[in-house]
C-alpha cells in the first residue's frame, strides 16, 4: 500500500480486506458517472471481472460528499464494501485511481493476467492535492507525436493524478492544428524538409521529411479523453516569436520589408528563430481567426500565447515596425511585443478565457487578468505573484524533464544541468521569499518536456520517468517545505513498487544504474552544462 503521490493519510486495517470476485458491484450516481465508466472499463480489462451495478452499501461504491473540496477524496475498504466519498467529480477519479493502484501493479494491465486473487486491502483513507495547477508540458511541434502517443501520455499523467496537459503546438520546427479558415498552416507548416540531430554543434542530420498535425477532430478527441480522466488539456500558440513554420505558410505575417519571407521554409533547425511576425493589424485580425478556432476546440479557462524568446532584430530593421511603434506612441520593441501580448489578452479576456504565457511577458507590462508560466527561473514568478498575478512555476533548471538525468557517457544526448529523480523530489515550487497573500498566487506547478531531442513515445518516456513520478508527489502531497526535510529515503522504497506499476503501464523509464543499450544514442552531440545549476 505504499502510494505515490503519498496520500494526506492511510491508515491500514489488517483483517478487514475486502476480496473481489465475479459478483462484486459497483455503483455511482449520476454525478460521478465519468469514475464510474472508467473504474469500470479498467478494473475490467485488467481482472476480468464484470463488475456490475449493485445496491448502495455494498460492492465498490462511490458517493458524493458536499463537504469535501471539489478534487478531495476519502476511501474506507471493510469486507464487502469500499466506499470512495468525493467532493466532485475531479476528486472521483482521483479516488478511482487510488483504488487500482491498492489493487497492485496488475490491474494496471490491459488485459488479466489472473481473474482470481484481486483484494483490495483494509484501509481508512484520505486524500486531496496541494496545487490546483498540475501540469506537464509536451512539446509536440519539434517532434509530432501521433494521436495514440497523446492518449497513452494522458493515461500516464492520470494515473499520477496530474490534471494539466499543456500542449505546446506550434513553434519554427512546425504547425501542428488544423485551422481551416487558413489551410496552409498545415498543408505548409506542419512539415520540415530534414532535422538537426543532436546539437547542432554535430553537425548531425536526418534527411527525412519530418511532420504531421492534428485534425479537429483529433483535437477535440484528445480533450474530451482528457476531461474523463479529470485532466484539462491547455493549448499553446507561440507567439510573437517561435513563429516562422507560419510565416512560412503564410509570408504576409513576417517582416517582409526586411527579409524575403516567400523563400522561407519551416525551420530545420533547433533554437530560435530570427524570422518573427510583423505587427500589423493584418496580422492581429489574422491571429484573432486562428484563436477563434482554438476557443471553439480547447474549453480551458487559460490559453497559452507563448511570448517568449522573441528576437528583435527585425523589428529594429524594418521602417514597417519602427512606424508602428511610433503610431502606437511606444518607446521601443520590447514595448511592441508587449502591445501584442496585451492586445491578445484583452482579446480572449472578451470571450471568457485567460491569456497565460511564459514570464517575458512581464516585460512592458502586463494586464490584470494574465497569469505567468515561470521558466527562466523563479524570478518572474515572484516577480508576477507579488504583482498580484497567478503563476504556475516551471524554473528550466529544477523541472525540464529534457535535461540529463545523470552525468557519463552513456546518456543520450545529453541536454543542461543534471537533475537527478532527488533533485526534482526536493524541487520546492513556492518560493520562500514570498509572503502569505503572495504565495497564495501560485496556482501550481509544472514539469516541461521539450522535443528537440525525443522523437517518440520511447524517448519521451526515458526522459519523463521515473522523474515524473516524483514531481506528481511534489504537485500533490503535503510535503514539508524545506527541501532537505523531504524523505526522499521512503519515496525511493515506495518508487521501487512503483516501477511494477511503470512496466504495466509499459512505460520505457530510465533504469536507476542508466539506461538500457537501446535507449543510448552514441556519438550524438547534446549541449550539457557542468555544475550545479542557480537556485534562483
Amino acid at each position: 500500500m505504499d502510494l505515490i503521490p503519498a496520500p494526506s493519510s492511510a491508515v491500514r486495517r489488517p483483517g478487514e480486506d475486502f476480496p473481489l470476485d465475479a459478483a462484486t458491484t459497483l455503483t455511482a450516481p449520476p454525478g460521478l458517472a465519468d469514475a464510474e465508466r472508467w473504474l469500470r472499463g479498467t478494473l475490467g480489462a485488467a481482472t476480468g471481472l464484470p463488475l456490475g451495478p449493485g445496491r448502495p452499501g455494498t460492492g465498490i461504491e462511490l458517493v458524493e460528499d458536499d463537504a469535501l473540496a471539489a478534487e478531495a477524496y476519502r476511501i474506507t475498504v471493510r469486507p464487502g464494501h469500499a466506499l470512495l466519498a468525493a467532493g466532485g467529480p475531479a476528486g472521483a477519479l482521483w479516488g478511482a485511481q487510488t483504488l487500482r493502484r491498492l489493487l497492485g501493479p496488475d490491474a494496471h494491465r490491459r488485459s488479466p493476467l489472473r481473474r482470481e486473487g484481486w483484494v483490495l486491502p483494509g484501509v481508512d483513507l484520505a486524500d486531496a492535492p496541494r496545487f490546483g495547477w498540475r501540469g506537464v508540458l509536451l512539446d509536440v511541434a519539434r517532434h509530432f507525436l501521433p494521436t495514440s502517443d497523446v492518449l497513452r501520455f494522458v493515461d500516464l499523467l492520470a494515473a499520477h493524478k496530474l490534471n494539466v496537459l499543456h500542449l505546446h503546438l506550434t513553434d519554427d520546427q512546425g504547425w501542428r492544428v488544423e485551422i481551416k479558415r487558413y489551410p496552409r498552416l498545415t498543408g505548409r507548416g506542419a512539415w520540415r524538409e530534414r532535422s538537426m540531430v543532436g546539437y547542432r554543434a554535430g553537425g548531425r542530420r536526418d534527411d527525412r521529411p519530418h511532420g504531421g498535425y492534428y485534425t479537429q477532430d483529433d483535437l477535440r478527441e484528445i480533450v474530451a479523453y482528457a476531461a474523463a480522466r479529470g485532466i484539462t488539456v491547455v493549448p499553446e500558440i507561440d507567439l510573437p516569436g517561435h513563429t516562422q513554420a507560419a510565416v512560412a505558410a503564410y509570408p504576409e505575417l513576417g517582416n517582409t520589408d526586411v527579409v524575403d519571407t516567400a523563400a522561407l521554409g519551416v525551420w530545420t533547425d533547433w533554437g530560435v528563430s530570427h524570422h518573427v511576425l510583423n505587427a500589423s493589424e493584418e496580422t492581429l485580425r489574422f491571429f484573432e481567426g486562428v484563436l477563434e478556432e482554438v476557443l471553439e476546440l480547447f474549453p480551458s479557462e487559460f490559453i497559452h500565447l507563448g511570448g517568449d524568446e522573441c528576437p528583435k532584430e527585425q523589428w529594429k530593421d524594418s521602417p514597417a515596425a519602427q512606424a508602428r511603434i511610433r503610431e502606437l506612441g511606444l518607446a521601443n520593441e520590447d514595448e511592441l511585443q508587449s502591445y501584442l501580448i496585451r492586445h491578445f489578452d484583452r482579446w480572449l479576456a472578451a470571450r471568457g478565457r485567460r491569456l497565460i504565457g511564459w514570464d517575458e511577458i512581464l516585460e512592458g507590462g502586463l494586464a490584470p487578468g494574465a497569469a505567468v508560466s515561470s521558466w527562466r527561473g523563479f524570478g518572474g514568478g515572484i516577480a508576477a505573484a507579488r504583482a498580484g498575478h497567478d503563476v504556475v512555476m516551471c524554473p528550466e533548471q529544477h523541472v525540464y524533464l529534457d535535461h540529463r538525468q545523470a552525468d557519463g557517457p552513456d546518456e543520450p544526448i545529453p541536454v543542461g544541468f543534471v537533475r537527478t529523480l532527488e533533485d526534482v523530489y526536493r524541487f520546492e515550487p513556492v518560493p520562500r521569499e514570498l509572503d502569505e497573500a503572495a504565495a497564495r498566487h501560485v496556482i501550481g506547478t509544472q514539469a516541461n518536456l521539450w522535443s528537440e531531442f525525443m522523437d517518440s513515445a520511447r524517448d519521451v518516456d526515458y526522459r519523463a520517468f521515473p522523474r515524473l513520478v516524483a514531481f506528481a508527489e511534489v504537485a500533490w502531497s503535503a510535503l514539508p517545505a524545506e527541501p532537505a526535510e523531504r524523505d526522499f529515503a521512503d519515496f525511493e522504497r515506495r518508487l521501487r513498487g512503483h516501477l511494477e506499476v511503470l512496466d504495466a503501464l509499459g512505460v520505457e523509464y530510465r533504469p536507476a544504474d542508466g539506461p538500457h543499450p537501446w535507449q543510448r544514442w552514441p556519438g550524438v552531440a547534446g549541449r550539457p552544462i557542468e555544475g550545479l545549476p542557480p537556485q534562483r
